[in-house]
């Protein structure tokens, strides 16, 4: 008698795709993990994706920050007490002290706000992130403009019967300061009140993990607010220089100018690194700004004054000043 043929089935098992798990041994089909997952090494179940922000616990990169910001901190704490110590001094009394200690406070703040960026984010810190950096800056900058400005002024007003005279006034530069924060303020306040940033979670850049970063909500009024605090770099960036060399021994210009060279730069860099990365190092471009130009601001403009106080009080009187004013 004829034994019957016996057939056999072989399988030819070739791995599931990407983003893709089976635990049935021979299936003819994969099933998807869900958004929030990811298939492990064989393939055979789903595990949570990893969640990237930059973390407080065991990362590097928020504690370098985080050291990096509170020195700044101690560091312009440090120059506002030389500056109230030495407030009756030519050099801190020259272009309106009271502008230097709004700066210094501004600076202050722009040091501190980037605690904002690191840690998990949420709807609350990134409508604080996106917006305390534009108005901190925008309070600086335009604290330097009323300084350069009052230095234009005053050299205006010394030819006899200038009508620049009129403009010597107290209120002059708390004015420019208010009206150009002001109008910051108010582009922020409209920005949060059509279309807020917000927590936003990115689950497709890249496989096996959740980004968690802040989503603008409106790029117009991200870029318009960006485009304001460049605007007012500008200003005041063209203005120094123009009357960075009028002869007077407590011009402060030149120093204005270098600041804001180095604001403009580190700011116009910054815009293209920010738009090429993603993920934590996205917000890692915009720290490494925010400190950046803080620290720009605070040595170009406050370290060569400070070395004058403590080092070379000699050029701290009136009367030297004045002398080598008339040579």
């Amino acid at each position: 008698m004829a034994r019957p043929t016996i057939h056999t089935c072989c399988y030819d098992c070739v791995p599931c795709p990407e983003g893709e798990m089976s635990n049935i041994t021979d299936s003819d089909n994969c099933i998807k993990c869900q958004s929030d997952e990811w298939p492990n090494e064989k393939r055979d179940r789903c595990l949570p994706k990893v969640m990237e922000f930059i973390s407080y616990q065991n990362d590097t990169i928020a504690s370098a920050f985080s050291c990096v910001s509170v020195f700044g901190c101690l560091v312009t704490v440090f120059i506002f007490g030389i500056f109230i110590s030495y407030r009756d001094t030519p050099i801190v009394k020259a272009n309106n002290r009271n502008l230097s200690y709004l700066l210094l406070v501004s600076i202050i703040l722009s040091f501190l706000s980037v605690f904002l960026f690191l840690g998990r984010p949420n709807d609350v810190t990134c409508r604080l992130r996106e917006t305390s950096f534009g108005i901190f800056f925008s309070v600086a900058v335009s604290s330097l403009l009323a300084k350069t400005v009052m230095v234009c002024v005053a050299f205006k007003s010394t030819k006899p019967g200038s009508l620049w005279r009129k403009w010597l006034s107290v209120k002059l530069p708390y004015t420019i300061v208010s009206l150009c924060s002001s109008f910051q303020a108010l582009i922020c306040i409209i920005w949060l009140s059509i279309s807020p940033p917000f927590q936003d979670l990115d689950t497709d850049s890249y496989p096996g993990k959740i980004i968690i970063q802040c989503n603008e909500g409106s790029d117009i009024w991200f870029y318009s607010m960006l485009g304001y605090l460049g605007l007012l770099a500008a200003v005041s960036l063209v203005l120094a220089f123009m009357v960075r060399t009028l002869p007077d021994s407590f011009n402060e210009a030149k120093y204005i100018t270098f600041s804001m060279l180095v604001f403009c730069s580190v700011w116009i860099s910054m815009i293209p690194a920010y738009l090429s990365t993603r993920g934590k190092n996205m917000v890692a471009v915009e720290i490494f700004a925010v400190m950046a130009s803080s620290a720009g601001l605070l040595g170009c403009v406050f370290f060569p004054k400070c070395f004058i106080i403590l080092f070379k009080s000699e050029m701290n009187r009136k009367a030297d000043l004045l002398g080598k004013r008339e040579n």
